[in-house]
């Protein structure tokens, strides 16, 4: 299975006390499943991965796979600060039968296509079979890599079949690589929460990987889009948009509480420094979330026909 279409991060659900909630995981795999998503992705950076132990980080995958059962790909997030933490992530994800990795190089090392296409080419070295994802994000999470910079790699590192750019602007990225790619590329993904998602399709991204609240608007968008109906994804996009903007600043917090009201898990609960939801924020988000939810809702009925045949 090659990597198309809407691939949300799977968030993480912690339960009041703090601890992670198996059960709240296993009914955010069947949201994604049930809303017709093309693949999912776990861990990245939505699921507050850097707050996670290994013995999470694993158990966790493995509910992913269980539930998944292998309708779907799954890529595995194995961005680590030395190539060792990689190898290790990668291993345990090919030990369950996971194919893809993506990985976001270190802040550390720098963003040079030196540094990093070393840093890649030996855990590749490590990991034979498995496809990678270069995750290049933005300062100062990521690496911010040009786009010259990231060629450069793709040439020196084979393994590596896609790009998730999610630079900003990210468009003019996407256009530069796809238009100089070597051929062992496969495709360039979309991020930023899918913000952009219309001009990143438009350059020739053949994916996205959004966050999960509105996972059926996603998939309507794109299913719009592919079939050439380009004003009716406009039009979920202009009405999803403003729940996608409060999500820029409220980020896994709002996710959490957006799968909350739609009734997927039980409590709102982050790990990751977030700002809180007070009265009038949570107000906002509950109207912009009301209208995204009610966005094209023929197109999110005729998707869903779609992924039941």
């Amino acid at each position: 299975m090659s990597l198309s279409g809407i691939l949300p991060v799977l968030p993480t659900p912690f339960a009041a006390s703090g601890a992670v909630d198996r059960d709240g995981m296993r009914k955010i795999v069947r949201f994604a499943l049930q809303a017709g998503v093309d693949g999912v992705v776990f861990p990245g950076f939505a699921s507050e991965v850097e707050t996670l132990t290994v013995e999470e980080r694993a158990n966790l995958l493995a509910i992913v796979v269980d539930e998944v059962d292998g309708r779907l790909p799954i890529v595995a997030g194995a961005s680590a600060g030395d190539v060792l933490e990689v190898v290790a992530h990668g291993v345990q994800a090919k030990a369950l039968g996971i194919r893809y990795l993506m990985i976001q190089p270190p802040r550390t090392i720098g963003a040079g296509a030196g540094p990093v296409g070393e840093f890649l080419a030996a855990a590749a070295a490590e990991l034979p079979g498995m496809e990678i994802i270069l995750q290049n994000a933005p300062a100062p999470r990521g690496s911010d890599l040009s786009p010259t910079a990231i060629l450069e790699i793709l040439q020196r590192v084979p393994s590596i079949t896609y790009v998730k750019e999610e630079t900003l602007p990210a468009g003019p990225a996407i256009s530069y690589i796809l238009a100089n790619r070597p051929a062992t590329l496969k495709g360039v993904i979309g991020g930023g929460g899918a913000r952009y998602i219309l001009d990143e399709y438009a350059r020739g991204a053949i994916a996205a990987m959004p966050a999960l609240e509105i996972a059926a608007q996603h998939v309507a968008l794109d299913r719009a889009y592919r079939r050439g109906d380009i004003a009716g994804a406009r039009r979920i996009y202009i009405e999803t948009l403003p729940l996608l903007v409060l999500q820029a600043v409220y980020r896994m917090r709002l996710t959490k509480h957006a799968l909350v009201r739609q009734g997927v898990i039980d409590h709102v609960g982050v790990r990751a420094p977030t700002p809180e939801l007070d009265a009038d924020a949570t107000a906002d988000i509950d109207r912009a979330l009301e209208e995204a939810l009610a966005a094209g809702r023929q197109e999110v009925v005729r998707s869903a026909a779609g992924a039941a045949r």
